[in-house]
């Protein structure tokens, strides 16, 4: 029982990792950006290769290596954030009506599309994995990803980067008023969110899933599911979801409708958005029409 406890946590906790990134974008720009799946898969990658090819893997690196090719993963993820906001995203935040809501959402599917496309070519569609030795105890994930969250928690309400962060959530022209630049804002949310992700990625590829083009689809899936089910927008309610979703998840793995564990977690997720549309935690915010 505690066996099965602390896996199903763990997974929660990798899942809420990737869904606070989804959340953050959402949170100040409204933006709901899928391609943020596919900087996790490409960061997984980045940090195989890395401990693989120029450290040696366990045999030479160790868990050292480990560490080493996370923080390359991590800085790598945040780069590819920030580029993917100024070349596909930043011009389409000028749009006016219905192009300022459907433009942005076509342009993240596309992205994604391209980025799953160029990882096929780059490392072929071979799933690659890392060396089990190097696979951290469930507990240690559990701790990691509660000390990342926590961090990150304290960052938006504690720091004047964080108050920034929530002045341009609730309205950008009056937080530029107040001195604050906004497109200086989005990018270091882009940043922290790709960041988020890549630790959710070697967390997720050390432990449970091969690396491999499509990794993006199946993980981001469930992480989008649990920033919704927790109310988009709302760090906590990632946090919450996250960890639903991963104790829903193991729950049915041990039952006889194990295959049917995504279709079981959509069904939880129409069965939230009926009784709350803005999720768990979150907040029903009226717009001007």
């Amino acid at each position: 029982m505690l066996s099965w406890l602390q896996n199903a946590v763990a997974q929660g906790a990798m899942i809420a990792l990737v869904a606070l990134g989804y959340t953050m974008v959402y949170g100040v720009l409204r933006l709901i950006n899928f391609a943020h799946s596919e900087v996790l898969m490409v960061s997984g990658y980045v940090a195989f290769r890395v401990d693989d090819r120029l450290l040696g893997g366990y045999e030479r690196g160790g868990s050292k290596g480990l560490i080493i090719a996370t923080c390359v993963a991590i800085v790598a993820a945040a780069v590819l954030g920030v580029t993917i906001e100024a070349v596909a995203y930043r011009k389409l935040r000028a749009a006016k009506g219905a192009t300022a809501r459907i433009a942005p959402l076509v342009t993240a599917i596309g992205v994604s599309m391209l980025l799953q496309s160029v990882a096929q070519l780059a490392f072929t569609a071979t799933p690659q994995k890392f060396d089990p030795r190097l696979a951290p105890p469930m507990w240690f994930v559990i701790v990691a990803a509660s000390a990342v969250m926590a961090a990150l928690y304290a960052l938006v309400h504690l720091t004047w980067i964080g108050k920034a962060m929530r002045a341009v959530a609730v309205n950008e022209e009056a937080s530029r008023l107040m001195g604050i630049r906004p497109s200086r804002i989005i990018v270091f949310t882009f940043a922290i969110g790709s960041a988020l992700a890549a630790i959710g990625a070697v967390l997720y590829a050390t432990t449970q899933a091969s690396i491999e083009p499509t990794m993006g689809t199946s993980i981001g899936t469930l992480a989008f599911v649990a920033a919704v089910v927790g109310g988009i927008g709302s760090i906590p309610g990632a946090m919450l979801g996250g960890l639903l979703i991963g104790l829903l998840g193991e729950l049915v793995k041990s039952t006889s409708y194990s295959g049917m564990k995504d279709a079981i977690v959509f069904v939880l997720l129409v069965l939230v958005l009926l009784v709350r549309p803005a999720g768990l935690l979150g907040s029903a915010r009226a717009e001007k029409v």
